[in-house]
């Protein structure tokens, strides 16, 4: 077990900087949606039908891996009236 942290340490710790950045943004904006989506009850469907979007759509974003647009979160900021990110 000891040989498998180590090795994954070493194969995190030559992870560019900028990419652990891009990832933890992901994710971040990606959990910001799930709680909203949370907040205001509704289902990864119910949140599609609302905003146009296909639920596999939905799953994309909500996986930490889509890269979104900046018009996609200034759509998502006004439907949900909170901010998606500060700058």
């Amino acid at each position: 077990m000891k040989d498998i942290r180590s090795k994954y340490r070493e194969m995190v710790s030559q992870v560019p900087p900028e990419i652990k950045e891009e990832i933890n943004l992901s994710f971040a904006i990606s959990n910001k949606i799930e709680a909203l989506m949370q907040e205001r009850g509704l289902s990864k469907k119910q949140f599609a039908d609302q905003i146009g979007k296909r639920p596999s759509e939905i799953t994309r974003w909500l996986s930490g891996q889509h890269n979104f647009t900046v018009s996609t979160l200034a759509m998502l900021s006004a439907f949900f009236g909170k901010s998606i990110i500060s700058v």
